[in-house]
């Protein structure tokens, strides 16, 4: 066989493997139910939100939060500590998400450097979580320059999180690590970079570079415009996330645990009339899958801001048209798990 035709052929046998990954995820995703709604929690921003969980989810089962530290919090021991301590009163396991400052003149939150995450890793070593696993996200959708001091740089961060996964793990407390989640709509410009190219440059960085995770990390949102039926397929639909399990099982071999830690409709005339069956269908059907630790719907209070269409409670801590969905789902699904 000439040489030339020789990798056309073994290109062609890659692409097509790939793309029997992706069908068998995808199709599996739909034969599976899952026995309750214990995997949905919800991400916040605020340590005094935990209040609100128990208004969203009125039982006694264990659920994941996810919420942001900042550079800023590392001087409030007190008020992380009480966060903790409510955290497991309330049958709450939190997943942090390391963040920064950010930088109005770049505007950008800045680039870590490792003296940050030794005293990140301080901080939270010195508080009791009351949990086993602790979970640690390393930064934030990374594939935004706004998320990463102002530029796409995957070959810094793969370094920064190789380094933050060692330090953490060698403080022998059982952190999870969780890396960055990537915005799977973005497109390729100055600004942004396209999901599965920046997992390309991660991987080409260094090819052992996965194995520093413990679990993967996925915002998996309704794309277009947070508006989309569950029942669509693609990177930027709510079923994201198999797409990059799929790409993951094909570059490393492995079947990574996930958690979806940013996902959910925007409200609008458009979806409110859907929503519960939105949520419905992806407790039956999406989120059912085996490997979903657990899913945090964004955000328990994003009103006033640019976020009140996604927001639990509005700016006067009154039920949205989310909660008020969210709740019938899971209603209804627990019915029908019986």
């Amino acid at each position: 066989m000439p040489k030339n035709q020789l990798k056309k052929t073994i290109y062609i046998s890659a692409i097509f493997a790939f793309c029997l990954f992706i069908f068998d995820a995808i199709f599996t995703v739909d034969q599976a139910v899952a026995v309750n709604s214990q995997v949905l929690g919800m991400h916040i921003m605020h340590t005094g939100e935990l209040d609100k969980f128990r208004e969203v989810y009125q039982d006694e089962e264990w659920r994941y939060v996810t919420i942001p530290i900042t550079l800023d919090d590392l001087t409030k021991h007190k008020e992380w500590q009480d966060f903790f301590d409510q955290a497991y009163k309330l049958k709450i396991i939190p997943i942090l998400r390391l963040s920064t400052r950010f930088d109005q003149g770049l505007n950008a939150w800045v680039i870590p450097t490792r003296k940050d995450i030794i005293e990140m890793a301080k901080f939270l070593s010195n508080l009791d979580w009351h949990q086993d696993e602790k979970l640690i996200i390393v930064f934030n959708e990374v594939n935004h320059a706004a998320e990463w001091g102002g530029k796409i740089d995957p070959i810094l961060y793969g370094g920064i999180l190789k380094f933050t996964s060692k330090w953490f793990h060698s403080e022998n407390k059982n952190y999870k690590i969780l890396p960055a989640a990537m915005d799977l709509s973005a497109n390729n410009s100055l600004e942004t970079r396209e999901a599965f190219s920046y997992l390309e440059s991660l991987y080409d960085f260094d090819h052992q570079i996965f194995d520093n995770l413990d679990y993967w990390n996925s915002h998996s949102y309704p794309n277009p415009d947070f508006a989309a039926s569950p029942k669509k397929t693609g990177q930027n639909s709510i079923r994201g996330f198999l797409y990059e399990l799929a790409w993951l099982k094909n570059k490393t071999g492995k079947d990574f645990q996930v958690f979806i830690t940013e996902t959910g409709w925007a409200s609008s005339y458009l979806t409110n009339y859907y929503l519960d069956d939105y949520y419905l269908y992806a407790l039956n059907y999406i989120w059912s899958d085996e490997r979903v630790k657990g899913v945090t719907p964004f955000i328990m209070q994003g009103s006033p801001g640019p976020f009140a269409s996604f927001s639990f409670f509005d700016a006067s801590n009154n039920p949205t048209v989310q909660l008020f969905a969210l709740q019938k789902a899971i209603k209804s699904f627990d019915a029908l798990s019986f």
